[in-house]
């Protein structure tokens, strides 16, 4: 069976989780996409990625990739979009973020983009707005470890 893409940004995202950290449980979350994973049944991690090769890496998000999110929001208390931005770094945003860029009026089709010059840290805006601050490439694992300890 071939690999599928989606499964190389995957494991990205759970390689950095398992090597910059504290032993960790990872499961997947019950629904039926793909992207989404539960650490230690504390943190939900919603998983995105841009195979583009340079600045601004571009999401889209379906109602049902939305949808399944504010699932997670129901079953756990810290919800986590990553962004891998192809091989540059992994743009982590809590849900709260989120809600500025995407709201809770899902349309069909949504959209969130990063983007950042080098050396600095990535600016995120989505269909629904801008966050006034930007993302640290340091803040993915990080934020996920602050919740675990």
């Amino acid at each position: 069976m071939a690999l599928k893409e989606y499964e190389f940004y995957n494991g990205v995202v759970l390689n950095q989780l398992i090597r910059k950290g504290k032993p960790i449980d990872i499961d997947i979350f019950p629904t039926s996409g793909n992207n989404s994973f539960m650490i230690n049944k504390k943190v939900g991690l919603y998983i995105k990625y841009s195979n583009k090769k340079i600045s601004p890496w571009r999401y889209t998000f379906t109602r049902e990739h939305q949808e399944e999110m504010k699932i997670m929001t129901e079953l756990l208390d810290n919800i986590y979009l990553t962004l891998v931005c192809e091989r540059d770094g992994i743009v982590c945003i809590e849900y709260s973020e989120l809600k500025h860029v995407l709201d809770e009026h899902y349309e069909d089709i949504e959209w969130i983009s990063a983007s950042r010059l080098k050396r600095e840290q990535y600016s995120i805006k989505g269909s629904n707005g801008k966050l006034d601050f930007k993302i640290a490439h340091s803040d993915f694992p990080k934020k996920i470890f602050d919740i675990l300890d």
